[in-house]
């Protein structure tokens, strides 16, 4: 395990500053701003906003804490040429995760899992399950940032329920999942182990993914909370569950299982687009509103969980959530289905409820993949945002170009 992992702030190391320009005199901005050059100073952030008659607030973003000596010299200049400055104080935002390493804080607020299962569960009432479910999430529990990915050597009771669901699936995969799916599906029978008498190892499958597109996955316990799931993909991370299912109803789960991540989502971060929509509904759920987090979430929902894409004039599936569910898949894609559908708007999709437990009576339709992803990043950019957010894959980490506080 990796034990030197960086440290990281709840405060975010930029200043803000408040500059107050007087007049109309061409150069005046430029002649604030050269004191950030002289000194070294990188601005990330400018925003000006007129005030009253020929005055004009300017807020800049700049890296480094105002008590630092560069810092100090650029508004000691500027006041000296007797521009008005005041240091803003940092936003409060909720807390997010700014490494990679910060999912290990998240990573096991699970709402339900483990044997604290519900007792309309198949497996409530069986003692030998609930133990084997214990044991599988006690290996999620203890990973951590940089640890190996834990391996489950499954039973044969265990193999043969993802033989029922993947045989079960096999013919409406292949008439009804988009192009991108069929294509990295065939690329794990190959690469990951896919094979219809063997569940397949996590590890495999996020080491593949990661050559592939640079999403891995992360073993979870069980369900997080909307924002702890959607920052992790941000990091191009999916929390993915490794236990299965009851044996008893292999073709129904009340929770995400093992069929439901590797045979629904898995193969789909296999393609750019779809990664990189996934990535921008995370990336713009870091520090975001509660209500704007419940807008991503039913974006999420209808895109890459029940998201239906035209392929030749045919509707085919690329969301996880029917491309694991036999009867929703045939039900969203047949051509006397009784659903709705309409065109992927995520600004409709936002706003749309829909049920867990049952089909959705509506579907969203988007042209292709790009243009899902397409529209979800217009989206992500037109909400109210406190700051900019940037992961940078060679650091694990997430940029950001104002002064924030996270705070929980």
């Amino acid at each position: 395990m990796n034990t030197n992992l960086p440290q990281t702030s709840d405060t975010e190391p930029r200043t803000s500053l408040l500059i107050e320009l007087h007049g109309d005199r061409p150069g005046a901005l430029e002649a604030a701003l050269k004191p950030f050059g002289r000194h070294g100073v990188s601005l990330t952030h400018i925003e000006s906003r007129p005030r009253r008659g020929q005055t004009f607030d300017f807020y800049v973003d700049c890296d480094g804490e105002s008590g630092e000596c560069a810092m100090e010299a650029v508004i000691a200049e500027l006041r000296q040429a007797a521009v008005g400055v005041v240091v803003l104080d940092h936003k409060d935002v909720p807390w997010f995760p700014r490494h990679a390493a910060e999912l290990d804080r998240i990573a096991n607020r699970t709402l339900d899992a483990g044997d604290a299962l519900q007792a309309d569960h198949p497996g409530f009432a069986d003692p030998a399950y609930r133990a084997r479910r214990a044991m599988v999430d006690a290996l999620a529990r203890s990973h951590r940032h940089g640890s190996e990915f834990p391996v489950v050597e499954y039973t044969p009771t265990e193999n043969a329920t993802w033989r029922e669901v993947y045989e079960r699936l096999d013919a409406l995969r292949r008439r009804h999942a988009c192009r991108e799916y069929r294509r990295a599906f065939a690329d794990f029978e190959r690469h990951c182990g896919f094979e219809k008498d063997r569940i397949p190892q996590g590890r495999d499958v996020s080491a593949f993914l990661e050559s592939r597109t640079g999403f891995r996955l992360r073993p979870v316990a069980g369900l997080l909370s909307p924002r702890d799931f959607l920052n992790g993909l941000a990091f191009r991370v999916f929390f993915s569950t490794q236990y299965i299912r009851h044996e008893s109803k292999p073709f129904y789960t009340p929770e995400p299982d093992v069929c439901h991540e590797l045979l629904g989502h898995a193969p789909m971060f296999a393609d750019p687009a779809f990664a990189d929509l996934s990535q921008e509904i995370g990336l713009a759920s870091l520090g975001a509103s509660d209500e704007d987090i419940e807008r991503l979430a039913r974006c999420y929902w209808h895109s890459v969980e029940f998201g239906l894409l035209l392929e030749g004039g045919d509707r085919k599936a690329y969301g996880a959530g029917l491309l694991s569910s036999y009867g929703e898949l045939d039900h969203a894609c047949a051509n006397d289905s009784s659903a709705e559908f309409v065109d992927w708007n995520p600004a409709v999709a936002a706003k749309q409820r829909y049920p867990v437990t049952e089909y959705q009576p509506v579907y969203f339709v988007a042209e292709s993949l790009p243009d899902a992803k397409t529209r979800m990043r217009a989206f992500c950019e037109a909400l109210p945002r406190q700051f900019y957010a940037r992961y940078n894959p060679a650091t694990d980490s997430i940029w950001v170009d104002r002064a924030v506080r996270r705070t929980d």
